[in-house]
């Protein structure tokens, strides 16, 4: 579904990803983990179009995303919940999700995919008329995927689900990425929990600074010494 290969991205003069290379398969759940800096946000930046690669090439369903534009690439049916929530502040619930299908036309599904989010969180209909500045950072962050949900996203890429989060808020928004996965969306996550992210994940790659340096099946690299030591504390 998503083949990035031998990708180069630079800050100015910062080499922020090295050549790195994997793919995503429809139906799956795929992990980034690292430590900071390691490139993992810059990954998702330069697939949803904000980055744009110096080298390499990214192809969704076999077209080139290099020469798109950002918002082309969501409608082609690519969605990103960004790091840090970024849900806009000074406007309510429900007018952040109507912001999250500004490229759809049809009402009826509008209204279908309002009603799955609201199924998913049903906080974001208790709180649909509050501004959404004033919620907690869990609730900040079900608007964040709702609002990305919104464009009915074959592919969802999430940025840091877990940030900040108290530890019975992750397990909540862990088992709801399963649940939107099971529903027939595919998954593309960067966590820096690193166990939360590989007990969900079917395939995942490891990243240092902008290299991929192990990948595979997620439970085998949960079990792998390298991988324990350096992201399980263990």
């Amino acid at each position: 579904m998503l083949v990035l290969e031998d990708i180069n991205v630079y800050y100015g003069a910062i080499h922020a990803l090295k050549g790195i290379s994997f793919e995503v398969n429809k139906g799956e759940i795929v992990t980034l983990i690292g430590s900071n800096g390691a490139g993992k946000s810059t990954s998702l930046k330069t697939i949803s179009g904000l980055l744009r690669p110096k080298s390499g090439k990214i192809t969704f369903k076999g077209e080139n995303l290099a020469i798109v534009p950002p918002q082309s690439i969501v409608a082609k049916g690519i969605s990103q919940v960004p790091e840090g929530r970024r849900v806009f502040a000074n406007m309510t619930v429900i007018e952040n999700l109507e912001l999250g299908a500004y490229l759809r036309k049809d009402k009826t599904e509008i209204k279908k995919a309002m009603q799955h989010v609201y199924e998913l969180f049903p906080r974001l209909l208790e709180r649909n008329k509050q501004i959404s500045g004033t919620l907690s950072g869990g609730e900040q962050q079900m608007l964040a995927m709702g609002r990305a949900l919104m464009s009915q996203p074959e592919l969802l890429l999430l940025d840091e689900p877990s940030m900040g989060l108290a530890p019975i808020l992750v397990k909540q928004i862990f088992s709801i990425i399963k649940e939107i996965n099971a529903s027939g969306t595919t998954i593309l996550l960067v966590e820096q929990n690193a166990h939360m992210a590989l007990s969900i994940a079917n395939r995942a790659y490891v990243l240092e600074t902008g290299k991929i340096v192990l990948s595979g099946d997620s439970k085998e690299l949960a079990e792998s010494e390298e991988v324990r030591k350096a992201y399980l504390g263990g």
